[in-house]
């Protein structure tokens, strides 16, 4: 495992390891699969990791007026894998669909007729991959391990391919970049990378009491219910934290380790599913008010409050209407 420029390189068995030591408080629900499409395989020379990260970086800060890399881990076409954006963070990926989600880029150009992904690359996206489900509990489907071209560009809505899209992560990504194309040719190697029962998305996180949205600008982490504990993590404003226990006002934010936030600084939200086709986002609680966007079935959301028939999704104003809301246990 190495260290420069602010990421961490490692190999798939040193990735498994990092993955489960890490602090994290904010609750993940997606995985995204992309493909960097430049840099592609003739800019790795295999020892330039860095310098290609480190240069993604710069062009997401610079050009595209981003505050980090847009991307929590780049896969090499050698099978290394390095870190990028805070796990905190949401990723700048896909337009709309970032929230509870973890970025992976993998180097190359996967369209047909481009980059040939070797088997070194093919099998550390898999076992990441894996390795992500496994850690934060996600379902092994195509409502949670999504492509960036099943979204438009424009709108951020769930379209499975149509409209304005990109082809990312490649029309030869594992067979194809079409939802059939995940199901059948890159799921059932995840799998079975798996190495076990796969979470199915319906069950409750055991001894979980409810789920809290963080309040604060910046909010500690620390390994005991007070505020002499040593602060070992940090998480931000919009947050989603799962709580396990409750002592003197601080909550426990992780079931296996010791890990505190301070809940005056967190709100109690609700988990729910979407049970229309699409369910439009308004900028208010009525239909008077504007649409900003619009949710696809089964799109995971918290609910910060209701008024009458409609529910606050977000810390802004974004409103639904509560009947096409299916409250998660």
């Amino acid at each position: 495992m190495e260290t420069k420029f602010g990421f961490t390189l490692m190999t798939v068995n040193e990735f498994e390891a990092w993955i489960n030591a890490q602090n994290l408080a904010r609750t993940v629900l997606y995985v995204q699969e992309h493909h960097t499409f430049s840099p592609d395989y003739g800019n790795f020379r295999g020892d330039n990791h860095f310098d290609l990260q480190k240069a993604m970086k710069n062009y997401h800060v610079h050009n595209n007026g981003w505050r980090d890399i847009g991307q929590h881990f780049t896969i090499f076409p050698d099978g290394k894998i390095c870190t990028g954006r805070s796990l905190e963070s949401s990723p700048a990926c896909i337009l709309g669909n970032n929230s509870h989600a973890i970025c992976i880029e993998n180097l190359g150009n996967f369209d047909a007729g481009k980059d040939a992904m070797n088997t070194e690359q093919q099998d550390a996206i898999v076992s990441v991959t894996a390795s992500l489900c496994k850690r934060f509990n996600i379902p092994i489907n195509t409502d949670r391990i999504v492509y960036h071209h099943w979204f438009d560009l424009n709108t951020g809505a769930r379209t499975n391919g149509t409209g304005v899209t990109k082809t990312c992560p490649g029309t030869a990504f594992f067979g194809g970049n079409t939802v059939a194309d995940c199901q059948q040719n890159f799921l059932p190697l995840v799998q079975a990378a798996f190495q076990g029962t796969p979470p199915d998305g319906t069950t409750t996180p055991p001894h979980l009491k409810m789920y809290g949205s963080v309040t604060a600008n910046q909010l500690n982490i620390r390994d005991q219910p007070s505020g002499s504990g040593n602060k070992i993590g940090l998480t931000t404003l919009g947050a989603i934290v799962r709580v396990y226990e409750v002592q003197n006002g601080w909550y426990k934010i992780s079931q296996s380790k010791q890990e505190w936030v301070y809940g005056h600084y967190v709100q109690q939200v609700q988990r729910a599913t979407v049970t229309a086709d699409h369910l439009n986002v308004r900028n208010g609680p009525s239909a008077q008010f504007s649409v900003v966007g619009v949710l696809e079935q089964d799109k995971e959301v918290f609910i910060y409050e209701t008024q009458q028939n409609w529910a606050r999704i977000g810390i802004d104003a974004q409103w639904v209407s509560h009947k096409f809301l299916k409250i998660v246990a």
